[in-house]
């Protein structure tokens, strides 16, 4: 789990038990920033439940969350591209829906956090995008969207630099 001791990825990553990090799962970048925003999440929804009108989003937060790295770990046990990407697309949903629930949640985590765990998730939905049509065998239905941080367009750069500087809720 991530708390205030552990404020950055690197650090986390060592805390993973040693039979998640030896799984071959755990060589795709996506999920294992997913798991990291689970555990970011975990102390998001601790924060927000203190708050009795935030009880409800951060119920639907944390199952939105966990769901992004479920699916992943789902999908990428499947047999077929075309099962694999059905699983990540409904990663991707997840990530999305991850996303607004963190905007709603602003007021009560910081526009600081909202938006850190926004654009980490805004990064996991990019390497989604490039996954899905790749076991698929062709693009998604959706419109080409060159997806912008405040960080700008380098997906590995910004996951990076997200990681590694981590707020975390007043």
């Amino acid at each position: 789990m991530v708390s205030e001791d552990l404020v950055n990825y690197t650090e986390w990553e060592k805390a993973v038990p040693e039979v998640i990090r030896a799984d071959s799962l755990w060589k795709m970048a996506a999920y294992r920033s997913a798991l990291f925003m689970t555990d970011l999440g975990w102390c998001d929804v601790t924060k927000l439940m203190q708050d009795r009108r935030m009880i409800g989003l951060a119920g639907q937060l944390y199952e939105a969350l966990g769901s992004v790295s479920a699916n992943l770990a789902e999908g990428y046990s499947r047999g077929t591209g075309k099962d694999r990407a059905r699983f990540y697309e409904y990663s991707l949903g997840s990530a999305r829906e991850s996303r607004d629930w963190y905007f709603k949640s602003r007021f009560v985590l910081s526009e600081t956090v909202a938006n850190h765990r926004m654009n980490l998730l805004t990064e996991i939905i990019r390497l989604l995008l490039t996954m899905v049509p790749q076991q698929r065998g062709y693009s998604l239905r959706e419109d080409q969207v060159s997806y912008k941080t405040e960080l700008g367009t380098s997906t590995e750069e910004n996951i990076e630099e997200l990681l590694e500087a981590v707020p975390f809720p007043p």
